[in-house]
């Protein structure tokens, strides 16, 4: 039997993180996202070289960040450089127990006009997930007349805001 491109299990993107202390990181994933650890690689000086967690639907992988290697954590950076978006059945739910388990609200949920009811949290290790459920799909010209409003309110009040993604 020949192996498949995109082996079973995967999608064509898996986000692979950089992580300061991986063991605690997976902890924190089950507890916050549910995740499933599927392939988890230890090193003989205890760090983490590769881990595989399942998160719904989709895997992401982990590992600690090592000396020599072209990948930095968020803690070393001072900050990420990319986040991982995380839609769910329930992301009211999914949002208090990621934050009961420890990861920081970076934007409240709200209703978005994209049709999204919408959320960031930190965790931990310094890694934004963007959370949703999508609620409403909206037409193309109506979601350009709702992004127009919207950016309009956030230029009245003063706020910046990311874009979907």
């Amino acid at each position: 039997m020949a192996a498949k491109p995109v082996p079973a299990g995967f999608h064509t993107v898996t986000p692979y993180l950089a992580v300061h202390d991986a063991a605690a990181a997976i902890d924190f994933y089950q507890k916050a996202f549910g995740a499933k650890v599927g392939v988890r690689m230890d090193t003989p000086n205890g760090k983490i070289g590769h881990a595989e967690l399942k998160i719904g639907d989709s895997t992401i992988m982990l590992a600690d960040e090592m000396p020599g290697m072209s990948t930095r954590s968020p803690r070393t950076l001072g900050g990420a450089s990319g986040g991982v978006f995380l839609y769910v059945d329930d992301v009211d739910s999914a949002f208090r127990q990621a934050t009961s388990a420890g990861a920081e609200v970076v934007m409240p949920l709200a209703d978005m006009f994209w049709g999204d009811r919408y959320g960031q949290v930190k965790d931990p290790f310094g890694h934004v997930w963007s959370m949703a459920t999508h609620k409403e799909d909206v037409a193309p010209e109506e979601m350009a007349r709702r992004g127009r409003e919207a950016m309009a309110k956030m230029a009245q009040s003063g706020q910046t805001s990311q874009a979907k993604g």
